[in-house]
């Protein structure tokens, strides 16, 4: 019996895990289908280019076919480990603008606005720069400038100036427009994932119980209070029960799979699969948005890229030095947020990431030669998908209909297609002459709408940003109430990506570990009064 049962030790349940098992009085159980984060890759931040098809820590995830893009399946890695996805990505610290937050509490979500959420952002970070009224200096999450870049890199910053783009020291300060180098989630040259922040200071608790390797398979109940959770573990199938709370932290696609699993989602559907309806929620699985994402591909001379690193060597160097060179990069070093000729409001509709390294297909398709990406995507899609479940089955992966450019009116697509216009602006400035070869992807500048549709439908990828299939809000379909608890139902809550209503202006790692320390809290409280 504990006090509280945390499905998923990733992004949000690292902190839940580290937050709840602070007072001694709270047993508390935390299970990752996962193993542990021993993997040496995962910690040296470079060896993320080694994780991308590392089946053991990654859902290796993937879209049903996606009809506007030309009946691709898109692949969808989502982090399998302690630590969650936090173990696998770039690392980059991003919040998000004010407008983002305010915007959840005007659609609903009361109690979300900025003002709400900058003291959970604060109490989370240790800013290498040091705290002050946007950063802080004492939370467990380290935030810091990257050890190393590359020269493709500052060249890159300098493009995007000369192309009327502002620098930008710190896209979590008083703007976000503008290019820079990104700040990265790494204390002392080592990626400081949730696992590394919140779980390991955690773990010699004697009131805090990790199991990995621990499926969860469904959720138990009396009545309509959530008591426990089914999970598979080896070849045993286990229980256990929570006097307290459960909490789902099984991110934007497993999270509503699981609630469905449990009986809990739009009847219809549910009833088909032959499960037991406990909660006609329709909005389960709905209202997925993703961040969806077009490279422009450039050949440089040998030699300055990361294509044909020794990696060996760059490991050895690395550890050698005490977490210093090419090691430490995140490899997405640098970026930057613009406002396109659509935006519609004040905020950025635009996000770069540049990789000094070519990748295609999220580098799993290497192309001969050296050269350089730039990423851009559209911060504000229309478009909706949705998650649904594939059978009853636990073990099989559920239904992702992203829907990509799918809105009826192709603001999406127009979106995209500045994308690659303000990509192509950036890439030609006097900045790059001494490192631009041959065009790769697109293969030529002067595309007409057409070939810029099809070069679109043909190449544009994930960058792994999916929430709101768990949303959040006052609405019909809204799954929580804005204090994460599940509607209906009691001693239920999802606390992780899928209950944003809308995307944020950015990166999604450091918003999902603010919304688990507003969420700690209320748990806390709301067992105090109890």
């Amino acid at each position: 019996m504990y006090d509280y049962i945390i499905v998923g030790a990733g992004s949000a349940g690292c902190v839940l895990a580290n937050r709840l098992s602070a007072d001694p009085g709270c047993r508390v159980l935390l299970l990752e289908a996962g193993p542990r984060d021993r993997n040496p890759f995962i910690h040296m931040p470079a060896g993320l280019a080694r994780l991308v098809n590392n089946r053991r820590i990654n859902w290796n995830l993937e879209t049903e076919t996606e009809p506007t893009l030309d009946g691709r399946r898109l692949w969808w890695p989502r982090g399998k480990v302690l630590g969650g996805s936090s173990s696998i990505n770039a690392m980059c610290y991003v919040r998000g603008v004010p407008a983002d937050y305010d915007g959840w509490a005007a659609a609903g979500a009361s109690g979300w606005e900025w003002a709400q959420v900058l003291p959970w952002f604060l109490h989370s970070e240790s800013n290498s720069r040091g705290g002050g009224t946007l950063h802080g200096d004492a939370g467990p999450l380290s935030v810091s400038d990257l050890r190393h870049h590359n020269p493709l890199s500052a060249a890159f910053l300098d493009a995007a100036v000369q192309a009327g783009h502002a620098r930008n020291e710190d896209f979590n300060g008083a703007a976000q427009l503008g290019v820079g180098l990104y700040q990265v989630t790494q204390r002392d040259g080592a990626r400081c994932s949730t696992a590394t922040a919140y779980l390991r200071p955690a773990r010699t608790r004697r009131n805090l119980t990790v199991l990995t390797g621990a499926h969860a398979t469904a959720l138990s109940f009396s009545g309509d209070t959530a008591n426990g959770v089914f999970f598979r573990q080896g070849r045993q199938h286990r229980h256990a029960a929570a006097s307290g709370e459960v909490i789902l932290s099984a991110g934007a696609i497993h999270s509503p799979q699981l609630l469905m699993l449990s009986g809990i989602g739009a009847a219809t559907p549910l009833r088909r699969h032959g499960i037991s309806v406990r909660a006609n929620l329709p909005g389960v699985g709905g209202n997925l948005q993703d961040h969806l994402d077009i490279c422009t591909l450039v050949h440089t001379e040998p030699g300055v890229s990361y294509d044909r690193s020794n990696q060996a060597r760059i490991a050895f160097d690395y550890f050698l030095r005490g977490h210093r060179g090419a090691g430490s990069s995140n490899i997405a070093e640098a970026g930057g947020f613009a406002r396109s000729i659509l935006a519609t409001d004040a905020r950025a509709d635009v996000q770069f990431h540049f990789v000094p390294a070519m990748l295609d297909n999220h580098g799993r398709h290497r192309l001969p030669g050296d050269g350089y990406t730039l990423h851009a995507c559209a911060l504000h899609p229309r478009s909706r998908g949705r998650i649904l479940l594939r059978d009853a089955d636990a073990a099989s992966a559920p239904r992702i209909e992203a829907n990509y450019l799918s809105d009826a009116d192709g603001a999406d697509l127009a979106m995209m297609k500045e994308c690659v216009r303000m990509s192509a602006a950036i890439l030609r400035q006097p900045a790059f002459d001494r490192w631009r070869g041959a065009p790769i992807f697109p293969p030529r500048q002067d595309l007409d709408e057409a070939a810029l549709t099809a070069f679109i439908r043909a190449k544009a990828e994930t960058i792994y940003h999916p929430v709101g299939t768990c949303a959040m809000g006052t609405h019909a379909d809204a799954v929580v109430d804005p204090q994460l608890r599940v509607r209906g139902l009691r001693r239920l809550r999802v606390v992780d990506a899928s209950v944003m209503p809308t995307l944020v202006s950015g990166n999604t790692n450091a918003p999902t570990i603010m919304l688990a320390e507003r969420a700690a809290q209320w748990i806390l409280q709301d067992a105090a009064r109890s």
